[in-house]
């Protein structure tokens, strides 16, 4: 944890994996003869890696059509970097029929919660966790809702996994918050509590909304499940 980061709560998004689908074959080969500061060794690994500077990102292109986009910051600035590729692609030459189906696989975020927290007491106090300091000076810890895994540290800083959505990162690290509060797994120095950036109103409404739906389908699924046992 940097000096600056001491005393201060605050949410990074450090990483964006998204995949893509083309739905057709890719000649990697006629990509290499056309972008020829692309990397592609296919006795090592069958992927070809495309870099674009602006945004920062490194996609890997399979002869199948699927796309793996890594590096962005945003969920945005990943649908944007996959885009530009396809876009660069088209323009030199390469034959690109359809538009690419676009999903985010992962957000790794990293996060601070500006106080001290106590791991061994945290091991207890929360559920779904591993914590073995001679290994690793982090504890793991698998929340439900959002599905994520958070590595937390003594010294108040946070590494957020698993997330789909940027917005998820935000509940998840709020939501741990409260919970290591309820139970005095954490302790802030200063008078005040540092406060954590506020999560966006529509946002926050649109993802309750799809864990609504989620659970709603979830038990018609079981319900269906039920009766049909019965039948």
């Amino acid at each position: 944890m940097s000096l600056s980061d001491k005393g201060r709560a605050f949410i990074n998004i450090e990483n964006v994996v998204a995949s893509a689908t083309l739905k057709q074959q890719i000649d990697l080969n006629a990509i290499v003869r056309v972008f020829p500061g692309v990397e592609y060794r296919p006795e090592q690994f069958p992927g070809l890696v495309y870099r674009l500077k602006k945004p920062k990102t490194a996609t890997l292109i399979f002869s199948s059509g699927k796309m793996v986009c890594t590096g962005a910051k945003s969920e945005r600035q990943a649908r944007k970097a996959v885009l530009k590729v396809i876009d660069e692609l088209k323009r030199d030459g390469i034959v690109i029929l359809g538009k690419p189906e676009i999903t985010i696989q992962n957000i790794v975020a990293s996060a601070g919660l500006g106080g001290y927290i106590d791991l061994e007491k945290a091991t207890y106090g929360l559920k779904k966790t591993m914590y073995e300091p001679e290994q690793f000076p982090g504890l793991i810890y698998r929340m439900d809702e959002p599905k994520v895994v958070i590595l937390l540290f003594a010294s108040g800083k946070l590494v957020c996994t698993g997330a789909k959505r940027e917005i998820q990162v935000g509940i998840a690290v709020n939501k741990l918050q409260q919970i290591l509060e309820s139970k005095n797994l954490i302790t802030y120095e200063g008078a005040e509590k540092p406060r954590l950036p506020p999560l966006p109103a529509k946002e926050l409404e649109k993802e309750q909304a799809k864990v609504e739906q989620a659970k709603a389908k979830q038990e018609k699924e079981k319900t269906e499940e039920k009766e049909e046992s019965e039948e």
